[in-house]
């Protein structure tokens, strides 16, 4: 039996979000599928480095699993991607340790947001950005992005739907770009609560129109209360991009 790790990227439109769930489509369900196909029945569990939601892209997730097949390296990004449907796509195979694990050896994060920033709609990108019409400032942006660097206590930027107890998380990094009408923030970090990214988003957004003053992002984290940061910006311009180990 080998541990194997891999690199997996999957246009998230058209699932359920990753985790496998009964009667639906989803990211684990279909690479466990085609692993099973590829065992000749046999199952096999796949580990990532976290779940995504429904609609939520991925450039850079990692899975490992374990396999008793004698396939060579280099050929198991051929056998496994043969059986996958085409918006999911494997790479980077390599064996590790019996220890390794995708999500618990995860040292951190990096997650881009995609704006669509214009009057206008544009259905070729309205699946990988979210269309915003709004004037924004992205001065006042950069400085409220300033407040939520480092480690804090991300109460209020976590869904109240969230489990975990420990919600003090590290910002490492956070950059606001525009390319043409696309405007990107970028998250790194040492890890990431449920919809913090898409909150972090919503509020940033709520800053550049005039509907937050940059310094109440400072107030808002102190507050720990999910009511008193920005709206959840919807899954569609969310990726994954890198899981850095």
């Amino acid at each position: 039996m080998q541990r194997l790790k891999c690199k997996v990227q999957y246009d998230g439109t058209s699932f359920s979000g990753y985790q496998v769930q009964p009667n639906k489509r989803t990211v684990q369900g279909e690479l466990e599928k085609a692993l099973q196909r590829l065992h000749k029945g046999g199952m096999v569990k796949v580990y990532a480095s976290g779940r995504t939601d429904a609609g939520v892209h991925a450039k850079g997730q990692i899975i490992h699993f374990d396999s008793p097949l004698a396939i060579p390296l280099i050929k198991w990004e051929t056998a496994l991607q043969s059986m996958l449907p085409q918006d999911i796509a494997v790479s980077c195979f390599e064996m590790v340790a019996p220890g390794f694990h995708a999500r618990f050896d995860a040292k951190g994060k990096e997650y881009r947001y995609f704006v669509h920033i214009s009057p206008q709609r544009d259905p070729f990108k309205r699946n990988y950005s979210y269309h915003y019409s709004y004037p924004l400032d992205f001065e006042k942006m950069r400085n409220a992005s300033e407040s939520l660097l480092g480690t804090h206590d991300f109460t209020s930027f976590c869904s109240a739907k969230s489990e975990v107890e420990d919600k003090v998380r590290t910002i490492h990094a956070i950059e606001i770009s525009q390319d043409g009408d696309l405007l990107m923030f970028r998250f790194v970090g040492n890890g990431f609560l449920y919809n913090m990214v898409r909150i972090l988003v919503g509020t940033l957004l709520e800053v550049g129109s005039g509907g937050l003053s940059p310094a109440s992002v400072k107030e808002i984290i102190e507050r720990k209360d999910r009511q008193f940061a920005g709206k959840t910006a919807p899954p569609q311009g969310l990726f994954l991009w890198e899981v850095f180990y």
